[in-house]
């Protein structure tokens, strides 16, 4: 899909803001790429709206509409001086009379490099009762007890695929 430009987005809320609310929104409108685990942003000084554009790449228009709908549930609850939070019965209301998503689809799991998070790297082993605990960071087996038995660990690496 071609990315959309911050221009491109501001005319999409207006016309939804519009088209929806029959309420003019006449604040700007941004994609925040940083954005991670959520699909939007409302603020109340400025009443800018920021979107995250990882969801317009991963689940596609329809679900940035309704994204971008629950965002002016917000602005325009705030700004008429009514109940704009998620548990105030007016943005409910609002929210689902414009079709909008209560919560945003899940993006898959990242690390801050963008790649999908590493595996398991290693594995703790109580001598007493078996349990295995794993884990992805190296760490001192004999500082730790089994969180069952209290018996003592030992720490075993597990075979990691292409790493050089």
């Amino acid at each position: 899909m071609k990315q959309m430009s911050n221009e491109e987005l501001q005319a999409w809320v207006e016309r939804i803001s519009l088209e929806s609310f029959r309420l003019p929104f006449r604040h700007k409108a941004t994609f925040n790429r940083r954005l991670s685990t959520t699909g939007g942003r409302y603020f109340m000084k400025s009443h800018h709206i920021e979107i995250n554009p990882h969801q317009l790449d991963i689940h596609g228009p329809e679900e940035v509409e309704k994204i971008i709908k629950h965002e002016l549930c917000h602005y325009h609850l705030h700004l008429a001086g009514r109940g704009y939070r998620h548990r105030d019965p007016d943005f409910k209301m609002l929210l689902q009379a414009v079709g909008g998503s209560r919560f945003c689809k899940a993006l898959p799991k990242r690390t801050a490099s963008g790649r999908n998070p590493e595996p398991y790297r290693y594995k703790l082993r109580c001598g007493a009762c078996g349990t295995e605990y794993l884990r992805k960071r190296r760490m001192n087996p004999d500082r730790y007890r089994c969180g069952k038995c209290r018996g003592r660990l030992t720490l075993q690496a597990l075979d990691s695929p292409n790493k050089t």
